[in-house]
This record gives structure tokens, sequence and C-alpha cells, in this order.
């Protein structure tokens, strides 16, 4: 039998531990994380699947998101190797992450080659970029898509036929405007295109003039010459006598089985309107390991593929592969392909890579990014992508082919197709 005294003081801490453990809030709840486990040693805690609400203007949507609480990531840009880029810049409410990419890619280049620093304009491309795809629809009789995207090697493609233009010489920006919105301009260049498909209109030179009237409208008429230190140039002189780019040197590579590896292909995504067949199909490992030593040795990418992942998280500015999608050792080259195949990784945003932290288990990817998720975390206009997050989600990279002459020399006369 219990004395009395000892009974009370033991229902006594029974009352106390019982308050301390019902006044914990859920934040302050240690709750075990299931594990995975490959192999004998790799163990690790398994992502939750949440689904998270965000407001975009009056509307609230719900998204699939990860919980991604408790990863170990970098804590700041400054344990990164970093090389030359301009300040990150947003992209509004345009489809041209194609553009801010690649222009950003070729920024760094410049000075990577010792030509200077150049602030580029990016909107002088785009605009380049609408009038060929409505002339192309024009062209082919509508039988062609007019989307608001593209690839990194358009901007070569308009460079080389219509130059290029400091940042200050174009902004694409009406008077009064601060922000990009071509959601109304690009309603109204399908609207005409459609109504010269409905009825036959195949007269090339008046629907591209009546394209850029509508171009004009909404981004204003770019510049025929500009003023360089007192000297007046067309923007096709400006690039080949003050940047110098050269942009034959630049090379786009993917990787998939759709068609033999070290041969040139189509890159068979909507965005790659004009089915270009420029693209270097390499295996996924070399795909990796390119950009990998590329930003090793001073180098930076140009990326493109996939962010619509739950894998992504603005707020907390990274990028993985949750473990509900695939284990990070489980990714290789069909899983990858699958994912293509069955639409589940997308061609959807471009962004330039322009720093690398080595490290165990997992390297990391210094992202500058033009959109607007990228704007909303601690680090703005950058975002940590993983290494398991490039290897399986990111589909086509562009390059100086100096970074990748040890790829390029696989690449034989008879296997090239052209």
């Amino acid at each position: 039998m219990i004395k009395r005294k000892s009974f009370y003081t033991v229902l006594g801490f029974f009352i106390i531990a019982l308050f301390l453990l019902n006044g914990c809030s859920p934040e302050e709840k240690i709750i075990e994380k299931q594990k995975i486990q490959i192999g004998e040693d790799d163990i690790r805690e398994a992502t939750k699947a949440v689904y998270r609400t965000r407001e975009r203007g009056e509307r609230t949507y719900t998204y699939l998101s990860a919980d991604l609480s408790g990863y170990s990531k970098p804590a700041s840009l400054d344990e990164f190797t970093t090389h030359f880029h301009t300040p990150p810049i947003r992209q509004d409410r345009t489809g041209t992450c194609w553009c801010f990419a690649t222009t950003s890619f070729f920024e760094s280049e410049l000075k990577r080659m010792g030509k200077g620093e150049f602030k580029l304009s990016e909107m002088y491309t785009a605009y380049w970029e609408f009038v060929e795809k409505a002339r192309g629809f024009i062209q082919k009789k509508g039988d062609q898509q007019f989307v608001m995207g593209s690839e990194h090697n358009a901007v070569i493609l308009r460079m080389k036929q219509y130059g290029a233009v400091p940042a200050t010489d174009y902004t694409g920006l009406l008077p009064g405007q601060t922000e990009h919105d071509q959601s109304q301009l690009y309603r109204e260049i399908n609207n005409y295109l459609n109504f010269c498909k409905e009825n036959e209109y195949w007269n090339e030179e008046q629907a591209v003039a009546y394209v850029r009237s509508i171009l004009d409208k909404y981004m204003g008429r770019p510049p025929e010459t500009i003023e360089v230190d007192g000297k007046t140039m067309t923007p096709l002189v400006y690039l080949e006598n003050v940047l110098e780019l050269p942009l034959d040197d630049y090379v786009s590579f993917i990787s998939t089985t759709s068609f033999p590896f070290y041969t040139k292909g189509e890159y068979k995504v909507p965005d790659n309107w004009w089915h270009s067949e420029d693209y270097y199909n390499i295996p996924l490992e070399e795909f990796y390991g390119a950009i990998e030593n590329a930003l090793n040795n001073g180098y930076t990418v140009d990326l493109g593929g996939d962010v619509s992942e739950p894998g992504i998280q603005a707020e907390e500015d990274i990028a993985v592969v949750p473990t509900f999608d695939i284990h990070p050792l489980l990714i290789n080259q069909d899983s990858r392909e699958y994912r293509f195949t069955n639409r589940t990784s997308t061609d959807d945003h471009a962004i330039h890579a322009v720093g690398i932290k080595q490290g165990s288990p997992h390297t990391w990817f210094l992202i500058k990014d033009s959109g607007g998720g990228a704007h909303r975390g601690a680090f703005e206009g950058y975002y940590f992508y993983r290494d398991d997050f490039i290897k399986l989600k990111m589909l086509s990279f562009t390059i100086h082919k100096d970074a990748v002459k040890d790829i390029l020399a696989k690449f034989t006369t008879e296997t090239v197709e052209e």
C-alpha cells in the first residue's frame, strides 16, 4: 500500500507532466519522420507531400508542395563559388524567361572573355522573336504554334539577324510603365493570327506589319540606330564591332533516349517552335557532369527545364526532388526519360546557373532566376538547386564550346545528323 504523502507526490508529478505535454504548440512537438533506406548506408528522411495555398491577385489557389523542414541547405550566397553575372531582374508578366536567362548568360560570357561589363536589352530580342514567330505562322499557313516561350538558341538566331542593344536603349516599356505585362499583347497577336488562318489570309508582308503594329502599341518600336561613345551605329554593328560576341561558339545539349547519343537532333518541346535539330544528345552522366565541370572551371551555364514542381519552395529558396517523387539514388536515364515522355517533366522555364557549392552528400547550384517565385525568398532573384533536381528536371543547357571540348570530340561527321 502506497503511503498518502508518496501518493500525492506521484499524482502531482503526473499532473505537471500531462500539463506540459498538452501545453506544447504543434511546432514544438518532435515528430519522428519516416525513414527510407537504399542499400546498407544510405538512410534518408521521407519527404511528406502537403497542400499549400497562395493568393494571386483576387484568387486563392491550392497546390501540391513538400514539407522541406529540416532539410540541410546552404545558408547564404557566400557559400557558393560564383562567377560574374549582372544582378537579377524580374521578367514580370511575360513568357520571356528564355530571353532573360540567355541574355544574362551572354553578359557573363562577355565578362569572362574580357570584353567588359554590359547590360543588354532582353526586350529588343523578344520583340524580334515575336515578329519571326508570326512570320513563321503565316509562311506555314497556320501549321505552327504561336507560343510566348522560346529556347536559348532563339536568342542566338535573333542576334545574328537583328543585332543587340544596351538595356538603356530599349526597355520594352511605354512611358510611365515600370513593369512588363504582355498578356494582352499575346492575346491580340494570337487573335489576329487565328483570323488570318480562318480566312486563309497569307500575305506575309502585310501580316507581319500588322503584328508589328501590335508590338509597337504595347512595347514601343525598337531603335534602328543607337549612340555608343558618340558614334551612331545599327544594332548589328554594335553586336559585331562593340560586343564581338562569338555566337557560333555556343552549343546546346539535351539527354534523351528517343534518338542515339552522340548525334544531333530535335528537342521536341513546344517552345522549340521552329523545330531546331541543332541539339547535341548525350547520356545523363555526361549531361550533369558537363554542367558541374563548367561551373568549377569559370563558366556559367544557360539551363532550361521544369520548375512546376512540389520540390521547389520559393520561401525556402531551394529546389530538390522529394522522396515521394523518387529517391535521389534512383535517378537515372530511364527515370528521367519516363517523366519527360509522360509530361511530368516539361520544358517550362529558363534560368542561369552562376555558382556552385561542392559537398557531400549533395552539390548545390546557385541559380539566377527572372521568375516571380525567385523573388519571394530571402535571396531575391536566386534559388539553390540541389544536384538531384538538376539531374532529373533540367532538360537542356547552352554553353560555350570550350567548356565541353571532350564531349564534342565524341561527335564525328558520321554520327552528327545534319
